[in-house]
């Protein structure tokens, strides 16, 4: 089994919690990642989660089943401006992240931002993919 880096299975979680159309239990979760972590691993980082307000919880059965407590978009974008935020060469920095983008990614951030005050849910060039 890989490794992965600090944080990310947190960010998988997360996401996954996001994907999901309604609450999950712990064991459903685990089959939503990818590398097989192990159940008590998932249900140490929904504890976490859960301790920092990120996800909540009810019981059902002997089970708790867990779903996305904030915004996800508010709380990417707000992983991403704390990573910008401390690099020592943040130019560099978002010119890699743009390079790696798909052309509809990149056209959707042109289209942001040209019109940056708009939300985005309510932007009317952009398309939800």
């Amino acid at each position: 089994m890989t490794r992965r880096r600090l944080g990310q299975l947190e960010a998988e979680v997360l996401a996954a919690l996001a994907a999901a159309e309604r609450p999950v239990s712990t064991a459903q979760l685990r089959d939503a990642l990818t590398g097989a972590p192990a159940y008590t691993t998932v249900n140490t980082i929904l504890f976490r989660l859960l301790g920092k307000g990120l996800v909540s919880r009810m019981r059902e059965g002997r089970h708790f089943l867990y779903k996305l407590a904030v915004d996800e978009s508010l709380l990417v974008a707000d992983q991403m401006r704390a990573r910008l935020r401390v690099a020592s060469d943040p130019r560099e920095v978002l010119a890699r992240f743009v390079a790696t983008l798909s052309r509809e990614e990149e056209l959707t951030l042109r289209a942001i931002l040209a019109h940056p005050h708009e939300p985005a849910r309510e932007h009317p060039d952009l398309e939800r993919t």
